[in-house]
C-alpha cells in the first residue's frame, strides 16, 4: 500500500547507522515472530498501528464497548427477573395543564391502557384538567381500560423528581380503589 504512494523513494529508504542497515521509519517492529521471522507492521497515516486479524489478511477495528462504572457489580436474581414477574408498570405524568397515566408492558414496551385529561371524552366532562378530581377520573378510567385488557396488577416507581403525594397519589389511589392492585416502590 505504501509502496505505491512512495514510489522510487521506497527503494532508497534503507539507511545505515553505525554499520547496521536500518529499515525506513515507516516500519515499526511489533512484539512477536511470524514463521520464525520478525514481523514488521506498517504504520497508518495518523501514526496508529493497523491491527490485523488472525491470518494477517485485512485490517480490523475494535468497537468500543460500554463499560460499567462498577465492573464488579453483581446483578441479583430479582433484578434479572422483575420484568417478567411484574410485567406491567404504571406511568403517571402531571403537568400544569393536564394529567395522563398509562400501563405499559415491560418486556414488549407496549402500552396496554392509556387515560388522560386531554382526550375528548374526558375533556368535556371535567371542569379543570389538572386538579384532584381530574386525577381521580383518570385513575377510574385507566382501571376500566386495564380490566378490559385483562391487567389486574401493576408496579409503580415514582420518577426521581416526583414525590408520592398529592395528584400522583390520587391517581394511584383511584386505581387501587377501582380494582387494580398497584405495588408501589418508594426509595
Amino acid at each position: 500500500m505504501l509502496k505505491h504512494v512512495l514510489g522510487k523513494v521506497w527503494n532508497k529508504g534503507v539507511n545505515t547507522y553505525g554499520g547496521y542497515k536500518v529499515r525506513p521509519f515507516l516500519y515499526v517492529l511489533t512484539s512477536g515472530f511470524h514463521n520464525g521471522q520478525v514481523h514488521y507492521a506498517p504504520r497508518s497515516f495518523f501514526g496508529v498501528e493497523d491491527f490485523l486479524d488472525d491470518d494477517n489478511s485485512r485490517p480490523y477495528t475494535y468497537q468500543k464497548e460500554k463499560k460499567s462504572k462498577n465492573p464488579t457489580k453483581h446483578v441479583s436474581f430479582k433484578q434479572r427477573t422483575v420484568a417478567y414477574m411484574e410485567p406491567f408498570t404504571l406511568d403517571v405524568f402531571i403537568s400544569k395543564r393536564f394529567v395522563s397515566a398509562s400501563l405499559t408492558h415491560r418486556v414488549t414496551s407496549k402500552q396496554v391502557a392509556v387515560a388522560g385529561t386531554n382526550s375528548k371524552d374526558i375533556k368535556a366532562v371535567l371542569r379543570s384538567r389538572s386538579d384532584i378530581p381530574a386525577c381521580l377520573a383518570v385513575g377510574r378510567i385507566l382501571s376500566d381500560r386495564a380490566r378490559e385488557a385483562d391487567v389486574y396488577t401493576a408496579s409503580y416507581t415514582p420518577r426521581d423528581r416526583d414525590k408520592f403525594e398529592g395528584k400522583i397519589r390520587a391517581v394511584v389511589q383511584s386505581l387501587i380503589d377501582n380494582g387494580i392492585d398497584v405495588k408501589i416502590y418508594l426509595d
